[in-house]
């Protein structure tokens, strides 16, 4: 394993780790992947998620559960930014598409799928 680059920013960040589990379902986790990879994903969620502030958002996938990291400014406001993401154009359609992958109600916000995850280890200089 080669590892994953990390992008630098040019001022400080701080980082949010979530889970989320997908339905046990070989064929619908494929699916998940496809609207996830470059070649399908919607362009406004994209756009959504840079617009309230987020610099970086990766998932990680093993077996049906799900890790997504996002790194954003030192001030960067979760809830603030999780409310107005979720006015902006598709979101709620985006949520309620990616629900039947994810075992939730179609009117569920993602902070509301995902769970946030406490850091308990940290390797400190």
């Amino acid at each position: 394993m080669k590892g994953y680059e990390q992008k630098k920013f040019s001022g400080e960040t701080k980082r949010f780790v979530q889970i989320l589990e997908l339905r046990d379902d070989p064929e619908m986790i494929a699916q998940y992947r496809k609207w996830h990879s470059q070649e399908y994903q919607w362009k406004e969620i994209r756009d959504g998620i840079r617009e309230v502030g987020i610099l970086e958002m990766e998932i990680y996938i093993l077996g049906t559960k799900l890790v997504m990291i996002v790194d954003a400014p030192i001030d960067f406001d979760w809830d603030k930014a999780m409310a107005r993401l979720a006015t902006l154009p598709r979101q709620a359609e985006w949520e309620a598409f990616v629900a039947k992958f994810q075992g939730c109600s179609a009117e569920a916000r993602s902070d509301e799928k995902w769970q946030m995850m406490e850091r308990m280890f940290y390797l400190y200089e």
